[in-house]
């Protein structure tokens, strides 16, 4: 697969349900999800966005498989987080119409490109 590694450091906040999306979460649209469930409001968007006092984890760097992927592929997400699983690397992996994001630790990054280079995957724009 054909990789690039987006530039923004991203947080993934963890909110009440009961809450309405923040202003803060649309400031920097770059890469922003937000999802909803019964059990949590979570959002993903840049971290130099978050308030101090808000739930999260930050420092994460996201790898975005270009797209857009047709509906009927299948083990996209699998061939990219066994072999990140089998080196340690923890993900955190999002999808849209068009691709889907694998999001690793920052520490991770340099990490994690080495590895699925290793297994066949090609990035753009990476040294």
């Amino acid at each position: 697969m054909q990789l690039i590694v987006l530039p923004d450091k991203l947080a993934v906040c963890r909110m009440l349900p009961s809450e309405d999306v923040p202003l803060w979460v649309w400031q920097h649209k770059s890469l922003l999800s937000v999802t909803f469930t019964a059990d949590e409001l979570s959002v993903v968007c840049a971290s130099g966005n978050v308030p101090h006092d808000v739930q999260c984890e930050r420092n994460w760097r996201a790898m975005k498989v270009q797209g857009p992927l047709d509906f009927s592929l299948t083990g996209i997400l699998a061939a990219l987080a066994a072999p990140l699983a089998s080196a340690g690397i923890a993900i955190f992996a999002l999808s849209t119409y068009d691709t889907d994001y694998i999001l690793v630790k920052e520490e991770m990054l340099q990490q994690a490109v080495t590895v699925l280079r290793q297994h066949g995957h090609l990035f753009e724009g990476v040294g």
